[in-house]
């Protein structure tokens, strides 16, 4: 089985696929949010470029940030694992919700605004792949607002069956796609849109530039994994170095201290 040599769950796929293809992110967002195409009126992509820095650069979201019929939508694909990622489409939720009111303006002229967040990693304990988010009260579950919409989408949760009376399925299979093999059998499916998608990723990974800036973007995302799993363990380490101090300040046996923080004789006595 062949490895497709692009995959669109990498973020910069992602954007390049439906940021320079208006008519794929329409199809997109009609099937993930469950709404006839033809409701879908208009859409201004307002950060559809990726400059250089982007690419390489650790730390830097390839989201689609967009106005859809005077909603503010906001798409990111989160390729690899991300344990803040519920305050953070949260936080970026807030800030898309506030950020066009101007000061004095009324309070009514806050547009609708829905984060959609597909994750490569099971965020939670359920069987679905679709969560849906709203503002609610806790026990007569009256809506606070419609304003407010989050929706998450867990990669790992999607059936490789394909069913393509599904659309929204159809669309996140196609995202998850690891090998030639699965978007063959998307194209089978005879579904126009998503037939379009396979063909535009199909010319994508003949292109040499695209492919080295998919290389390049994947190594930056690992990178920056590296770098955030290596911050963790020493903060890891300084607590325990923390632990030790304390013991030894307590007058503690160096027996009982190594015993409980794995350290050292020698690293004890530097302390």
């Amino acid at each position: 089985m062949v490895k497709s040599t692009i995959r669109a769950k990498l973020d910069i796929i992602f954007k390049m696929l439906f940021s320079e293809h208006l008519d794929l992110l329409h199809e997109l967002l009609a099937g993930l949010l469950r709404l006839p195409r033809e409701s879908i009126k208009n859409i201004v992509v307002k950060n559809s470029e990726i400059v250089p820095d982007s690419i390489s650069g650790k730390f830097v979201r390839m989201d689609l940030n967009m106005n859809v019929d005077g909603k503010l939508i906001n798409v990111e694909m989160q390729y690899g694992k991300d344990y803040n990622f519920r305050e953070r489409i949260l936080f970026h939720w807030s800030k898309l919700y506030s950020g066009e009111l101007k000061s004095g303006n009324d309070f009514s002229l806050l547009k609708p605004t829905i984060c959609i967040g597909i994750v490569d990693f099971n965020m939670f304990a359920c069987e679905g792949f679709h969560s849906n988010f709203t503002v609610m009260e806790r026990n007569r579950h009256e809506v606070l607002t419609e304003k407010c919409g989050v929706h998450i989408f867990e990669l790992p949760k999607i059936s490789k069956k394909v069913n393509k009376d599904d659309i929204m399925e159809l669309w996140l299979q196609l995202i998850n796609a690891e090998t030639e093999e699965e978007l063959e059998m998307l194209n089978q499916t005879g579904v126009a849109p998503i037939q379009r998608a396979v063909y535009v990723l199909h010319q994508m990974s003949e292109d040499e530039k695209i492919q080295e800036m998919a290389r390049l973007r994947e190594k930056a995302l690992l990178d920056e994994a590296t770098a955030v799993s290596g911050a963790k363990r020493e903060g890891m380490r300084e607590g325990v170095t923390d632990v030790a101090r304390n013991m030894l300040a307590d007058g503690e046996p160096i027996e009982k201290i190594i015993k409980y923080t794995g350290l050292p004789l020698e690293e004890i006595k530097r302390l």
